[in-house]
């Protein structure tokens, strides 16, 4: 650790972590409704419980970019943070949010309006917490005068979310009008915006890991950009086949919707080149594990199987069931999860001194659990979604009957999700029984060396 600011990213990451185990409860608890009986359904019926696991899956990767940039931005800016008290208050706000939040849910309190179901209330407080948090790193970076294309790509994005969040704010009557304009937070979030977020994160630690060249991977970071502009945003017209909008959106989903994938298979390619370039002599392999599997798998749970389904012709038989729930568990994992475990697992040997720099056996273990569970987890749901549209959508087979010939899809579903629930089980065992220490030394940098050296910290106490 090379700044004493840093530390304050292991607390975001300890609260991502605690929210993403609790997120990982509701969404067992909502996979088992589909086998029934339910013995908890007039206390938490499956919208309930849905509705805090996408909410929570929200949430926790938030927290987790934010602890990703409390550490990232220290690094790359060779300053300290401008403010650690203010980085604490926002944690403190954003836990309160996230927890009131849920109680609410349990209580029928939001607005109905997917993945954005934060009453008005709530939102302020995210929009305060945005503003804390990029007040903070703009001062840390302005102060420093160095500015990076890492920082500039990871600012952009993180800019770019607090800007999109504030159609969530707004409420309209019409239902059409409501989904319209949902898409512009939710997909210019998820399948926009924070793919350059994941970008920025992943070239850091290619840079680091790997020890590639810092004016390769920003190249790399201006074709990444260049593609989610040209892409994603207007790929955003793939979510307004059927909401009531104008027939000119199909196309024109249809059309750079199959270029968005592009994106990914980019970030794939530059975590190949970097390691094919560079090899594995860093010792924290586990992070680069995560590292390079979050690209891979992005590619395939966003790329592919986003383009699998994403035509308005296909989409007119998948859209509203299980090929969605395939693609959604996949493309989150892949992308966002995953990458936010590898900033984790970067970080931790420097911030517990304790722990081993290559990675623990557990934290193998749950690397590897989870990869298998998720696999498991996109194959079931595939297989059941395929049931489910020809038993629905081609024979016209009532939705619960449908349910009842797809059950035992479900049945492999529950058990690949107990072994992915394992894994993130493991995953937060060994990141809790690590005490942190903040006050270990560290190698001063030489004048106009770049950071990116791949030098460790130097243990010891000051």
């Amino acid at each position: 650790m090379r700044y004493k600011s840093q530390s304050v990213a292991y607390w975001y990451f300890a609260v991502a972590m605690v929210l993403f185990g609790l997120q990982l409860v509701f969404g067992l608890l909502s996979a088992a409704k589909y086998l029934g009986p339910d013995p908890l359904l007039y206390i938490l019926p499956f919208d309930v419980t849905k509705v805090i696991h996408t909410n929570l899956l929200i949430v926790w990767v938030l927290c987790g970019f934010m602890g990703g940039t409390y550490w990232l931005i220290p690094d790359e800016s060779r300053s300290e943070l401008h403010s650690t008290k203010l980085a604490y208050i926002q944690l403190v706000l954003w836990t309160i949010m996230g927890v009131t939040a849920i109680i609410g849910y349990l209580f029928r309190y939001g607005t109905g309006n997917k993945l954005l179901e934060q009453p008005l209330p709530h939102k302020i407080v995210i929009v305060i917490c945005m503003l804390i948090f990029l007040y903070n790193i703009g001062m840390t970076i302005r102060k420093s005068g160095r500015f990076t294309t890492t920082e500039g790509v990871l600012l952009l994005g993180l800019l770019s979310s607090a800007v999109l969040f504030l159609p969530a704010l707004l409420h309209y009557e019409n239902y059409t009008v409501s989904i319209y304009y949902r898409w512009w937070t939710i997909h210019l979030w998820v399948e926009g915006v924070w793919m350059m977020i994941m970008g920025a994160f992943l070239a850091y630690l290619l840079i680091r890991l790997s020890g590639a060249d810092r004016e390769v991977m920003e190249k790399w970071l201006y074709v990444i950009v260049g593609l989610v502009f040209i892409a994603g945003i207007l790929g955003t017209a793939h979510h307004y086949y059927w909401v009531g909008v104008p027939a000119y959106w199909l196309p024109l989903g249809g059309f750079f919707s199959a270029l968005e994938p592009a994106a990914l298979v980019g970030m794939a390619m530059m975590a190949y080149g970097a390691i094919r370039r560079s090899g594995l002599a860093h010792p924290n392999a586990l992070a680069l594990h995560w590292t390079v599997g979050s690209a891979l798998f992005a590619m395939f749970g966003a790329g592919l199987l986003g383009l699998a389904h994403t035509f308005p012709s296909i989409n007119k038989w998948t859209h509203g069931t299980l090929i969605t729930a395939m693609h959604g568990h996949a493309a989150f994992y892949g992308a966002y999860a995953m990458i936010i475990l590898a900033m984790i697992s970067y970080a931790l040997p420097q911030m517990c001194p304790s722990r081993p720099d290559k990675g623990t056996s557990l934290g193998y273990w749950a690397f590897w659990m989870q990869m298998a569970g998720m696999f498991g987890m996109t194959l079931s749901f595939a297989t059941a979604g395929i049931g489910q549209v020809y038993l629905e959508r081609v024979m016209g087979m009532g939705y619960l009957d449908a349910q009842l010939k797809i059950q035992v899809h479900f049945l492999m579903l529950i058990a690949t999700a107990s072994l992915f629930a394992t894994g993130v089980g493991l995953y937060i065992y060994d990141f809790f029984r690590f005490r942190p220490v903040f006050d270990q030394a560290v190698e001063p940098a030489a004048p106009g060396a770049d950071p990116a050296d791949n030098r460790e910290p130097v243990r010891g106490s000051v």
